[in-house]
């Protein structure tokens, strides 16, 4: 029988392939040094919800063409977004997507778009809160997504582990019969949203059994040596489960530093800060307790916020105060900064929430001009303003640079 060559027919294809691209350099080049890309997926509103609810990680840039810190992202988004595909081919693993918010002004007011270019991540069509302020580099964002991706809940391989947990910090624990149940899947959904604010750890089976004396469950370590608490909501309820631990993650009264600055400063909400020396527990204590007893239904229209009067010690001067004066209760409404008073009077019943209704109805901003709010005159008896001129805010300095976005505050469609 004849036998085909088989192994002489595959060395003469192999001599032709390098004949054949070693004498087109054109096809050469091509051959070995052709990129793979990826298209970016471009956002409107007809696909917007269905991309973001698909995707496990969604990367957005928000930008404008004639913005040219746009301009100058666009080929980085682009080549991190090829170098992130490579690793999670997947295309609902990681989307890079991007909207032209002159194109479509209703999703940049959708998302309170502020500035161009606002990097946004969004987790299952759920916009996280931190949005992306890093470095503007190709290894900088695959970084970051590789951070995304990671795995945010640190299993426990025995709970002697728990005593060695660092109690500075908010720490939920779950402790579930099986890794691959829904009660864990949910817990896992709500640990990649809020891994930022809390430390997530979980058990699982035997090492787990001794805290399940009732089934799986979730509890809550908060930092010093404060009490556990316990979850008794349904796990699988994820709305319920999510509003539960962002309770405990995310704490009334926030500290504001350097480093959150600007963030709290785009949340566009008014500060009324707390400023105590850093050692001072017991004046953060009772403000606290006064914000969650006078003020919680005010949460949603001022920032509860303390800050160390070491570091914010310029703050403290543009309302004529030193650290020696700590503590020091004042609201800084991104216009002006006003001051609460004796902080001893916080313990008066209403007296903080007064100081709250004052700055919504413009008292505070009218009295710092013309003086006090006039009472009843005689007939005829006139009111003489008595000007005066508050201090400027202090907090707005910390709003994002303009030397890295374009920001849009004078524009009328955002």
């Amino acid at each position: 029988m004849w036998e085909v060559p088989w192994r002489r027919i595959a060395l003469m294809l192999a001599v032709f392939l390098c004949f054949y691209y070693l004498c087109d350099p054109l096809k050469r080049v091509t051959w070995v040094f052709t990129p793979v890309t990826t298209e970016i997926t471009s956002l409107d509103t007809e696909n917007i919800d269905d991309i973001l609810n698909n995707a496990d990680v969604a990367l957005v840039n928000f930008y404008a063409d004639w913005c040219r810190f746009s301009q100058m992202l666009h080929p980085i988004f682009e080549e991190a977004s090829n170098v992130i595909k490579e690793e999670y081919p997947n295309e609902n693993q990681v989307v890079f997507a991007r909207v032209d918010c002159d194109q479509h002004s209703d999703i940049a007011q959708r998302y309170r778009i502020s500035k161009y270019p606002t990097l946004k991540l969004f987790r299952n069509g759920m916009m996280m809160k931190r949005e992306y302020r890093g470095q503007r580099s190709v290894k900088a964002l695959a970084d970051y997504i590789r951070q995304q991706k990671s795995d945010p809940v640190q299993e426990l391989h025995d709970l002697a582990e728990i005593t060695t947990l660092d109690r500075s910090k908010r720490n939920i624990i779950g402790y579930f019969e099986q890794k691959d149940s829904e009660n864990y899947r949910v817990f896992e959904r709500v640990a990649n949203i809020l891994h930022d604010d809390c430390a997530f750890l979980s058990a699982f089976g035997a090492v787990s059994k001794p805290e399940r004396y009732s089934g799986d469950n979730i509890i809550y370590k908060p930092p010093g040596s404060a009490p556990d608490m316990v979850y008794l909501g349904s796990m699988t309820n994820f709305d319920g489960t999510y509003n539960w631990i962002q309770d405990k993650c995310v704490p009334l009264v926030r500290e504001i530093t350097f480093e959150n600055g600007e963030e709290l400063t785009e949340e566009g909400l008014p500060f009324l800060i707390l400023f105590h020396m850093k050692e001072d527990t017991e004046s953060l204590e009772i403000f606290q307790n006064e914000v969650a007893r006078q003020l919680i239904s005010e949460k949603g229209t001022i920032n509860f916020l303390h800050a160390d009067c070491d570091k914010f010690r310029h703050p403290l001067l543009h309302i004529q105060k030193t650290p020696a004066d700590c503590p020091v209760i004042a609201i800084d409404s991104f216009r002006h900064m006003y001051v609460f008073g004796d902080f001893r009077d916080v313990l008066i019943p209403g007296k903080l929430k007064q100081f709250v209704f004052d700055l919504h109805s413009g008292k505070l901003h009218r009295e710092f001009h013309h003086g006090p709010d006039p009472t009843d005159t005689a007939p005829g008896q006139q009111v003489q303003d008595v000007a005066s001129s508050p201090p400027e805010s202090s907090f707005q300095k910390l709003a994002p640079s303009e030397y890295r976005y374009t920001l849009l505050r004078d524009r009328d469609e955002l």
